[in-house]
């Protein structure tokens, strides 16, 4: 079992930053992957970014540049520093956690293949 506890939204004026934090705790082997993923009113859930074990990173097209995510293993937080936000990142946005995964670039990044998931912290940007 892993438990994920997101923090850090909010609301804020485009061209504005936030970041968000997963605080993990758990299995260790099932949070060798993980992830923020998004999900607006009436649009589906998509993957932001992913990180590997290995420190691999990919990122949605929508928010290269401007987002980054990392990890501090020591304190089993997850981040997302969010720079330069727009209307259209506004969203409730989760942390998921998965066993071992293979990231690449020319990989979609889906879902449905997370096993673990917080609860949410919502994204609001005014513009």
């Amino acid at each position: 079992q892993v438990q994920l506890v997101e923090s850090g939204g909010g609301s804020v004026q485009a061209g504005g930053s936030l970041r968000l934090s997963c605080a993990a705790s758990g299995d260790p082997y099932s949070r060798r992957c993980m992830g923020w993923f998004r999900q607006a009113p009436g649009k589906e859930r998509e993957a932001v970014a992913s990180i590997g074990s290995r420190g691999t990173t990919v990122y949605a097209d929508s928010v290269k540049g401007r987002f980054t995510i990392s990890q501090d293993n020591a304190k089993n937080t997850l981040y997302l520093q969010m720079n330069s936000l727009k209307p259209e990142d506004t969203a409730m946005y989760y942390c998921a956690s998965r066993g071992p995964c293979y990231l690449s670039p020319t990989l979609p990044v889906i879902p449905s293949e997370y096993n673990y998931w917080g609860q949410g912290t919502q994204v609001t940007v005014s513009s």
